[in-house]
């Protein structure tokens, strides 16, 4: 018996030390753990922003696309924090500088379809016409003529079978022509020599980490 205090006290750090383990396994079952991380980007003021030199501001926009989140990040955040965090950068994104092209049209096009860019709501906005070109040689080309649109955050230029969509789940099939140039002015995406371009309806902006649609062309 003379052992007796010492098996109780083992028994007793035995106990202590599966209470944590389980306590430790299971908290997360019970437990909600709340994130409610800050965009990590200064806006400066839009005085500010004035008064800087081109490469100041490239600077700027620089770090902004660094800072904005993958699409893989944006998809596993909570709803909530999705929506905080779209609307920053949407609205930061608004502010950045236009950015303006003005490539020459294709020689020798012949048109095979076209349309108009219309807004997808009230805030991300587009206008100018899309058109689909067949090139002497074969080939095709996607042309935008007095295009303008909202600013975004990486912002991308599809081809659709859905040209109404409103997200990404109502695309269907789509292909991806690769980042726009710009958000004002006349410019072209070469189409790959193996897409079957009457596989397509629309032309859609599309802000790649956030799923969203900026603008939509239905091709005729």
């Amino acid at each position: 018996m003379r052992n007796r205090p010492l098996l109780i006290a083992v028994a007793a750090i035995i106990l202590v030390v599966l209470a944590g383990a389980g306590w430790y396994l299971a908290s997360p079952l019970f437990i909600d753990k709340t994130v409610d991380e800050a965009f990590p980007f200064e806006v400066p003021s839009a005085a500010a922003m004035e008064k800087m030199s081109a490469d100041e501001m490239a600077k700027v926009e620089a770090d902004f696309v660094a800072a904005i989140p993958s699409a893989e990040d944006v998809k596993a955040m909570p709803d909530d924090l999705r929506a905080k965090i779209e609307e920053k950068v949407v609205a930061v994104a608004a502010m950045m500088a236009e950015k303006e092209m003005n490539e020459p049209m294709p020689e020798g096009p012949e048109v095979l379809v076209q349309g108009q860019f219309q807004d997808a709501d009230d805030f991300h906005k587009g206008s100018g016409t899309a058109t689909i070109y067949k090139l002497p040689d074969g080939s095709h080309v996607l042309r935008f003529d007095d295009f303008q649109a909202t600013n975004g955050p990486d912002l991308h230029v599809l081809l659709a079978a859905n040209p109404q969509a409103t997200d990404h789940d109502s695309l269907g099939e789509y292909l991806d022509l690769g980042s726009l140039k710009g958000n004002i002015g006349g410019q072209n995406y070469e189409i790959p020599t193996d897409v079957d371009v009457s596989a397509y309806s629309g032309v859609v902006i599309y802000c790649m980490p956030f799923h969203v649609v900026f603008a939509t062309a239905a091709l005729n």
